[in-house]
């Protein structure tokens, strides 16, 4: 069996009572925080514009654009809720830089409303899926080399979920998937270049995988050899050091969402751990900002070229400092937390933040590579001569050191609490009473009006 039938049949086949429970409770845990990074985001840098422009766009009234309302071709739709999800960079992410929630849960909602309901269980199983096959098709630093990994094999996951809403047949689950695959693309170089098209590239991963979902439902095909292919998945992407077993071994019968990233903090999840190690630093030892001479934070090269480089004022500000270590490391030192709010314009012109930033120093360290994704040393030189020097291999929220719950519901509130335009109070409850029993909806279509503003 070739490693797309492995795959299709998957897509097709799981139901609700195979899927682990704690692989569900990771699945909500996953919807839930979409919810909140998308009131969050939705009145961030672009988003608005980005909205006004698919409502004078229109089309068929089909799917909810959540938190401003109106309802738009469900792709579009998907796309929109993706990049409100993601604008913000607080969204579910996966080493080394995929973030699947924000584009996978949009592309099951617009697909849940496109199809005309779906129950809850129904939703969960689709998310689950297409989360499970982003998984399953991402790779490693070497094999993307600067390919954003959203681009790559979130679409593929957006595209099994949409097609697992829509009930398609495996012939189609497997054109859909086939269709997605010429679709993959995308640059880090937007991310290092503070671009909005970060947010863009995500509402771009679920307007295709709904999108060539509906072209395979209406028959369009694409290449039945899209993995193992001579010009395949595999090729193209893996450039011929992935076998297909790594992708299909265990399908079905091993979940790894438990590899998904919760971020503790509302930036990269490269700088995860040189804000958790600077401000666990502050405690233990009580120091203040003022008692700092100098932040040195080695990190892997691939952590340096992501967010290592040194920081600058310009446009895009909030991408910008979302993306780099020191503005991350200062702002963790200035105001003993990090928080949304930290990454707005005034807090990050904030001219005693700038002045620390010059205060941290990031290096380059190739050795540091064999320690994982996120390991980092930190040493700080005091103006008094004491030296405190610590080091992590994980960073809080990855996995091998999860949040907990509590930390979930920080983080969601974190967000309520940041949005522009919060939701309200009755709309939050309900919210969370309904992902906590998502199993007992009979159609989750009604769980969109608690997600608009009106």
């Amino acid at each position: 069996m070739t490693a797309e039938q492995k795959i299709v049949e998957f897509v097709s086949r799981t139901n609700f009572e195979q899927i682990p429970a704690k692989t569900l409770k990771v699945i909500r845990n996953q919807v839930l925080g979409v919810i909140g990074t998308t009131n969050a985001g939705a009145t961030a840098d672009g988003c608005e514009t980005l909205y006004n422009l698919t409502r004078e766009l229109g089309g068929k009234e089909e799917s909810t654009i959540l938190i401003h309302g109106g309802k738009v071709p469900a792709e579009k739709a998907a796309f929109m809720n993706a990049v409100m999800a993601r604008a913000l960079d607080f969204d579910d992410a996966l080493a080394p830089g995929a973030h699947l929630g924000a584009a996978i849960v949009p592309a099951a909602l617009a697909a849940a409303e496109l199809a005309g309901g779906c129950s809850g269980k129904d939703l969960l199983t689709a998310i689950t899926v297409g989360t499970e096959v982003a998984l399953r098709f991402n790779l490693g630093e070497a094999e993307y080399d600067g390919f954003d990994p959203t681009g790559v094999c979130v679409i593929l996951g957006a595209a099994a979920a949409a097609a697992k809403i829509l009930r398609l047949s495996e012939d189609e689950t497997w054109n859909a998937l086939a269709l997605a695959f010429n679709r993959l693309g995308g640059s880090f170089q937007s991310n290092v270049d503070g671009a909005l098209a970060v947010r863009v590239i995500e509402g771009w991963a679920a307007e295709s995988g709904v999108l060539c979902a509906r072209f395979a439902g209406r028959g369009i095909t694409g290449p039945r050899n899209f993995i193992e292919g001579v010009y395949g998945y595999l090729h193209l992407f893996g450039r011929d050091r992935i076998s297909p077993e790594a992708i299909t071994t265990g399908l079905g019968e091993i979940y790894n969402v438990e590899k998904l990233v919760f971020k503790k903090y509302p930036s990269c999840g490269l700088t995860q751990g040189s804000t958790g190690v600077i401000l666990g630093l502050m405690k233990e030892e009580s120091f203040g900002v003022d008692d700092v001479e100098h932040v040195y934070v080695t990190v892997p090269p691939y952590t340096y070229k992501l967010v290592g480089h040194h920081f600058q004022l310009g446009a895009n500000l909030k991408v910008n400092a979302q993306f780099n270590i020191q503005y991350c490391v200062a702002n963790a030192l200035m105001r003993k937390s990090s928080k949304l709010a930290h990454f707005e314009e005034d807090a990050i012109r904030d001219s005693e933040v700038l002045k620390l930033v010059e205060k941290v120093t990031v290096i380059s360290d190739a050795t540091l590579e064999k320690r994982g994704h996120t390991p980092l040393d930190m040493r700080l030189v005091m103006k008094d001569g004491r030296e405190f020097v610590k080091s992590i291999e994980v960073a809080r929220g990855f996995p091998g050191n999860p949040l907990n719950d509590e930390e979930h519901r920080e983080r969601f509130q974190d967000c309520l609490a940041f949005a522009q335009k919060p939701l309200p109070a009755q709309n939050i409850e309900n919210i969370m009473e309904a992902v906590d029993q998502m199993e007992s909806l009979e159609d989750i279509r009604s769980v969109i009006p608690f997600i608009l503003l009106n």
